[in-house]
């Protein structure tokens, strides 16, 4: 088990796409897989939506460069933009160091999280899945 693995919370469901989220009262915090971010190598630059912003499941809400790639995040849910990680700006380096816990990406409030969930897996289930 890697570092990364230890930090993963509790009840965090995962996307096809690699995006994670965990449902934390009236908010959800999304952010990236450390299986995307292993694959992505050392982030360079992530752009962020705005707060206020609104996505359904599956739309592109964000954008993330790597020495690699150039790859878009989905929305693993729908929902509200009410919290960016501004510290991702000029540190996106943290998503590599530690994409749960300080390298996570948004905060939303989903109205409709309940039937977006349908079809996310838990983490050990992901982790099966990406093996």
């Amino acid at each position: 088990m890697t570092e990364q693995e230890r930090k993963v919370p509790e009840g965090i469901l995962c996307s096809n796409t690699h995006e994670w989220v965990l449902e934390e009262g009236s908010t959800c915090t999304i952010g990236l897989t450390d299986y995307a971010v292993e694959q992505l190598g050392d982030v360079v630059f992530v752009e962020l939506p705005e707060i206020g912003s609104e996505f359904t499941k599956n739309e592109v809400f964000a954008t993330i460069e790597s020495v690699k790639a150039a790859s878009e995040i989905y929305m693993p849910v729908g929902g509200k933009v009410v919290e960016v990680n501004e510290e991702l700006i000029n540190s996106p380096e943290i998503i590599n160091e530690d994409p749960y816990e300080k390298g996570w990406l948004i905060k939303i409030e989903s109205e409709t999280l309940a039937d977006d969930t349908v079809g996310l897996l838990e983490y050990e289930d992901y982790k099966e899945e990406v093996a």
